[in-house]
């Protein structure tokens, strides 16, 4: 069954397994706010729990807002969970009530038990040497959803985030993929983007997994991300929902696996994806986006088959239950 809460909307979520255990944090805001436009600012981490990737059991909260004056006073948006240093470390981004939330911010939080959370404040901030910062005519400092890993090779923590360029696009296509080194998970610093821009306003929630014989960045954005450029060729369409970079070595360079998302579709009905490897088997996962009529879902789907062609391609089956819902 699909995990779905009665009283809160759910959005984008992150994966951290513990033995056989999955657990799944989400943000998550009231649905009595009545209009989900209005979610960001109230957004928290939600956390759940399964063996089967369907029966969901509701945990305690993971995050909150910090307390005023904090990095995270507004809010607690997506991130990534590892395990390192003997214990889980969650990186996520934080929103301040100084800017109302327009600048994002990278902070972290540990725990003994994936359960109780201890914060460890801000970590990481946008570096202007090649990432865009707040300046009139765009949105936000967009800095946000880190994807954290240990590279036993270069021994260092690396970080992928959504960020945009500092120049070499028009304003509606700078989206690229950021990235971030540590050797100790406190000392971060930026280095020049793992992506080249061009294609979107943004590119969010990044996921980096080794499949088909690649490496690949899951991303997402929506039919209004599309820049105009992009746009501009033959064959792409304004689509939302979940798309691929892939590279052959680990920090790339990065590029489109074709213009073509992975899951997608004008509406997004499906979005932030992910991918799972359980029992030995990959599953994609999404939030359920927008119904038919464009009323807000706010939902986990279910696991959704993916598969790897002969030359590496990767494909997900959208379920039956899911194609109903859409």
């Amino acid at each position: 069954m699909t995990l779905a809460l009665a009283d809160r909307w759910i959005w984008d979520f992150w994966f951290a397994q513990d033995g056989d255990a999955v657990h799944v944090f989400y943000l998550q805001a009231p649905r009595s706010l009545g209009d989900p436009d209005l979610r960001h600012h109230r957004a928290t981490v939600g956390h759940a729990v399964s063996t089967d990737l369907r029966t969901w059991e509701v945990l305690p909260d993971a995050l909150g807002p910090g307390e005023p004056g904090d990095f995270d006073d507004l809010a607690t948006w997506t991130g990534s969970v590892i395990r390192a240093d003997g214990a889980w470390q969650m990186f996520y981004t934080g929103v301040s009530r100084a800017e109302d939330g327009s600048v994002q911010r990278i902070g972290r939080a540990s725990s003994p038990d994936l359960v109780t959370w201890t914060k460890h404040g801000q970590v990481l901030t946008t570096d202007p040497r090649w990432y865009e910062t707040l300046h009139d005519g765009v949105r936000e400092e967009a800095w946000r959803d880190p994807w954290v890993w240990w590279d036993e090779p270069t021994a260092r923590f690396h970080m992928l985030l959504t960020a945009r360029a500092k120049e070499g696009a028009a304003l509606d296509g700078r989206g690229v993929v950021g990235h971030a080194t540590s050797p100790d998970l406190d000392a971060w610093e930026a280095g020049p983007p793992v992506s080249e821009p061009g294609e979107f306003y943004h590119l969010e929630v990044p996921q980096l997994v080794h499949l088909g014989g690649r490496w690949r960045i899951l991303f997402c954005a929506t039919a209004d991300d599309h820049s105009t450029a992009r746009l501009s060729r033959s064959g792409t369409r304004a689509e939302g929902g979940t798309h691929v970079l892939s590279a052959d070595h680990q920090l790339g360079p990065y590029a489109l696996d074709g213009d073509d998302f992975l899951v997608g579709d004008p509406l997004a009905r499906h979005y932030a994806g992910r991918l799972l490897h359980h029992r030995g088997e990959w599953h994609f996962f999404a939030w359920e986006n927008l119904d038919d009529d464009g009323t807000f879902l706010g939902r986990l789907t279910d696991p959704m088959p993916v598969h790897v062609g002969p030359g590496g391609e990767l494909r997900v089956d959208v379920s039956p239950a899911q194609r109903q819902r859409r």
